[in-house]
């Protein structure tokens, strides 16, 4: 959150680009990174020479590429974007909109006119128990056991149906995902019936999304009858490994006239907010990262939730999507998942959640997550989405957060956009 006194310079997103999220074994990520620039560049009808500053976010290539510094500037150097200041942000999964944030802030400081935020990752890799266990650094490692033992506390007095824990690998925050699920149940009354209704509405919502790595449509019934993860998350309630990129272009008002953006491609970042995790209780969920953050968005857009038209949250599962409804004020605490089952939070419903398909189905290459996440919301309020476009899109609420401290994300960031 910008803090200070004055009115602060209108900024704008003037392009967006990115690849279609899924596995790219055969492509190098300069590859990647390089679709998703010409594809921001060509929508902001801007050249490279236009970019004045880049904010580059990997999370991934020292752990499974050995690019251990300097990510950024050895992509940037194989695809023309060489002499610019250069920044390389790491934030766990909120790393795409944390370079998003600086740039907003970059240009507010009159550092620049003209911004990238870059993403890119390359996940998949012949070695899939590395890229699993890249995860777990995703919390304080030198604590990882008693962590885990923490928040798997929270599921506990659930009974666990037979068969319903896989006997494949899969990365330990699922399980802790999952006890969040059971927590929310012992709490709320929530069902895996609704939280498989969150999975069931975004996968059908991917069908429609080119650039989506799933495009296959599940009922309800279909995703609770999936393999297992571990109770009670199916697979199709799960984000996929996934390598992509994605762009985003900001500007202030003089990179808009220096660009010559027609004013109604130009969409404006109405608040950008982001915080991190404090050491509340599990039930005290007034102080969560998400509805702090929030409610930070909120205050600096002059909006609140029942203004906003369109939503893109973090769904690394379907319980991610459910929290981050209620943290962000769209239903109440305990109802999202009941509402997700009503059809409330699908395309034509009263506030339509990740009609891009979500993590879930679009993808989730960690750099480029939350990127990807803005250019949904992008298309959406330009009226460019076709047969995914929610109606009469003006505010778009944005939530992406990242790693694990305490009982909740170790990072928040929201944006607001409007039209």
């Amino acid at each position: 959150m910008v803090r200070g006194s004055g009115v602060q310079p209108s900024l704008y997103i003037v392009g967006v680009g990115m690849t279609q999220f899924g596995r790219h074994l055969d492509r190098a990520i300069e590859s990647l990174a390089n679709e998703a620039l010409d594809a921001a560049l060509t929508d902001a009808g801007a050249t490279r020479s236009t970019i004045e500053t880049v904010f580059y976010s990997g999370a991934t290539q020292g752990a499974l590429q050995g690019q251990y510094a300097i990510p950024g500037q050895v992509v940037l150097s194989k695809i023309g974007l060489t002499g610019l200041p250069a920044y390389n942000i790491e934030n766990a999964c909120a790393s795409g909109t944390s370079g998003f944030q600086l740039a907003c802030q970059s240009l507010r400081a009159g550092a620049c006119d003209i911004a990238l935020a870059l993403g890119a990752e390359k996940m998949n890799i012949a070695d899939k128990a590395r890229s699993i266990a890249l995860f777990e650094g995703g919390w304080d490692v030198s604590r990882a056991d008693e962590n885990a033992r923490m928040l798997l506390a929270l599921g506990e007095g659930v009974e666990v149906p037979e068969g319903s824990e896989s006997d494949r690998p899969y990365s330990r925050f699922m399980s802790v995902y999952a006890a969040m699920c059971r927590y929310w149940m012992k709490s709320f009354g929530t069902t895996q019936r609704q939280i498989a209704a969150v999975s069931a509405k975004n996968h059908s919502h991917s069908v429609h999304n080119p650039l989506s790595q799933y495009r296959k449509a599940f009922t309800i019934d279909e995703v609770l009858a999936a393999p297992p993860i571990t109770y009670p998350l199916t697979m199709p309630m799960c984000s996929p490994i996934s390598d992509g990129a994605a762009a985003v272009i900001v500007c202030t008002e003089a990179g808009l006239k220096r660009l010559g953006v027609r004013r109604e491609r130009a969409i404006t970042i109405a608040a950008t907010a982001i915080s991190t995790s404090t050491s509340r209780r599990a039930d005290e969920f007034e102080q969560a990262v998400c509805r702090r953050t929030a409610m930070m968005a909120y205050e600096q857009a002059g909006l609140g939730p029942e203004d906003v038209s369109v939503v893109e949250v973090h769904d690394a599962t379907a319980m991610g999507e459910i929290m981050a409804v209620e943290y962000l004020r769209l239903t109440p605490m305990g109802e999202a998942g009941a509402a997700a089952e009503r059809g409330e939070l699908s395309i034509g419903g009263r506030v339509p959640v990740n009609p891009s398909g979500g993590l879930e189905s679009k993808g989730h290459p960690i750099g480029a997550t939350g990127l990807g996440q803005l250019h949904e919301l992008v298309t959406q309020l330009r009226g460019e989405a076709g047969p995914r476009q929610v109606e009469n899109a003006r505010v778009a609420l944005h939530e992406n957060g990242g790693g694990s401290m305490g009982f909740e994300e170790a990072v928040v960031t929201v944006n607001i956009l409007t039209k």
